[in-house]
């Protein structure tokens, strides 16, 4: 036991990006986006291995493009997603070996994750039992009501924007997951479906840089990052 594991969830479509290849697969300087979530992890000396959970028909490449042409060592295993976001990560949560204390399941799309970012959310789940970073928003956050005025201005320092990873003790966060198979509700990341549970999640400092790409303008910021990190 007490092993920590990561599952990366590389099963979106991608289709805001409006090109022909789903963006974890698009390259930026000349790698797949993919290989560089995967390669932070991979180098995190408190992750013991890795599952990656991508679409059915992206396996072979990412095993033979991606994993055996950089040398992911860590990979334990490769499976296929499922129609949701909730349904891949259960998928990965199920191909976790037994030994598994403490998971981390974390976006694809989150090519900038750091050293710091993992270790804090291994130590405050280990500690809370659930976790996710995330930083404070910049701008104002306005509630829309349905006609399409402001309804309210919230407290900016009271807000709260997530990112992954989200980290929990894998027991708690399989245990909900099975739950939520049966309950079946709508949720949008993982903190969602323990707080469903009654479970407090505890949100730790994340990075601006931990950015999600998503749209073809977060392309341009991400070869910035990464010439930056040179």
């Amino acid at each position: 036991m007490n092993k920590v594991y990561a599952v990366v969830v590389a099963a979106g479509k991608g289709t805001r990006m409006n090109l022909n290849v789903s963006k974890q697969f698009v390259n930026i300087n000349g790698k797949p986006l993919l290989y560089y979530t995967l390669d932070r992890f991979c180098k995190n000396d408190n992750i013991d291995g890795i599952v990656l959970v991508t679409l059915e028909d992206k396996i072979d490449y990412c095993i033979d493009k991606i994993i055996k042409k950089y040398n992911i060592s860590k990979i334990i295993d490769v499976v296929s997603g499922g129609s949701s976001r909730q349904e891949s990560v259960y998928k990965g949560l199920k191909a976790l070996p037994k030994d598994c204390e403490t998971v981390l399941i974390h976006d694809a799309a989150r090519p900038f994750i750091n050293d710091k970012i993992i270790d804090d959310g291994i130590k405050y789940s280990k500690i809370h039992g659930a976790c996710t970073c995330g930083v404070k928003p910049k701008d104002t956050i306005k509630l829309k009501g349905n006609k399409g005025f402001s309804l309210n201005t919230p407290n900016r320092d009271e807000l709260f924007m997530v990112q992954t990873p989200q980290c929990f003790n894998y027991d708690l966060i399989l245990d909900c997951h099975e739950k939520l198979k049966v309950d079946k509700f709508d949720v949008t990341d993982d903190t969602m479906i323990v707080e469903k549970y009654n479970n407090p999640v505890y949100l730790y400092e994340g990075s601006y840089s931990n950015i999600k790409i998503t749209t073809p303008e977060d392309l341009v910021i991400a070869e910035k990052i990464l010439n930056n990190l040179k």
